[in-house]
């Protein structure tokens, strides 16, 4: 009988295990095979809208402020803005609804949670980036004409 001779698992390159890594955290696709939206397309406006004036007001800016600065973005007004936390439209919603989009919102550009925003392919969680953007900017004490970008 011949001998059957045993092979050590091979191991893994570390480029192999971060192709494995990669391609275990993409999105997974729904049985129709179109990948899934990002959840935060879906959450509302309503939720997210506290935390952000809670990040301005933890660093001395105000509520006004925070609005001024998603009115620049949007075009919302006072009563609209107000509509859309009461009725508690998703992110989705909350832009494609959205009066106009500034036209130099283009001008937004730096890093929020680790991605350029003016590189983010998706037009929606594009917007979502520049309003973090916008904000992150006015938490960190930047001038309200340079958040602006006037």
């Amino acid at each position: 009988m011949a001998a059957v001779k045993k092979t050590a698992p091979k191991k893994k390159t570390p480029k192999q295990a971060t192709a494995k890594k990669a391609s275990a955290t993409k999105s997974p696709s729904s049985s129709t095979g179109v990948p899934k939206q990002p959840r935060i397309f879906a959450m509302s406006f309503a939720s997210v809208y506290p935390l952000y004036i809670q990040k301005a007001e933890k660093k001395g800016r105000t509520k006004e402020e925070v609005d001024e600065v998603i009115a620049w973005l949007t075009g919302y007004k006072a009563e609209s803005l107000q509509r859309a936390v009461d009725s508690k439209v998703d992110l989705e919603k909350f832009f494609a609804q959205a009066p106009r989009l500034n036209p130099n919102a283009r001008l937004i550009t730096g890093v929020v949670c680790g991605v350029r925003v003016e590189d983010v392919a998706d037009p929606l969680m594009q917007k979502i980036r520049y309003l973090d953007k916008l904000v992150d900017e006015l938490a960190k004490g930047k001038k309200l004409a340079s958040i602006l970008r006037q």
